[in-house]
């Protein structure tokens, strides 16, 4: 017997790479009303990541390295705040022609690596709350709904 196969029959296994089901949490539960504690500025955009799971679909707790791969790898947010010159052109602070790419409050897809990631541990226990600034041009798309939303993976294999 290998030693990855007695590894096996010792503990239990989760691939993040499976094909998981939808995430069947709230959308209170997935995004926490949480003060982010800052107010944006210029043309960013404020974005709350949807919360990782602390549990897999069948129950077991979640080890701290597979939290902490499925929360910085997670592009599903909602927005929380624009900047005043967000969605503007910045050399006569007209509004874009196609106006504004997304408005608070909605759910978007953003960039996987970049914009200030920040951390809050929130008061009710649970998994901490993520927000990144971005700039405005960094949300990749808008999400129709969130029924959609928990259809989708933290992010793609």
């Amino acid at each position: 017997m290998t030693r990855l196969n007695s590894l096996k029959e010792h503990c239990i296994v989760f691939d993040i790479n499976s094909k998981d089901e939808p995430d069947l949490r709230s959308e209170l539960e997935c995004f926490p009303d949480v003060d982010p504690g800052i107010e944006v500025v210029g043309d960013r955009v404020l974005v709350q990541l949807r919360r990782e799971k602390t549990t897999s679909k069948g129950g077991i707790i979640l080890v701290d390295e597979t939290k902490q791969t499925l929360r910085f790898n997670e592009t599903v947010a909602k927005v929380i705040q624009i900047g005043p010159l967000a969605y503007k052109n910045l050399d006569d602070l007209t509004p874009w022609i196609e106006g504004p790419w997304c408005k608070v409050g909605d759910l978007v897809r953003t960039i996987k690596y970049g914009g200030d990631r920040f951390v809050i541990q929130p008061g009710d226990e649970g998994a901490p709350v993520v927000f990144i600034t971005i700039q405005a041009r960094e949300i990749i798309s808008k999400i129709k709904n969130f029924e959609a939303a928990q259809k989708m993976k933290a992010f793609v294999d």
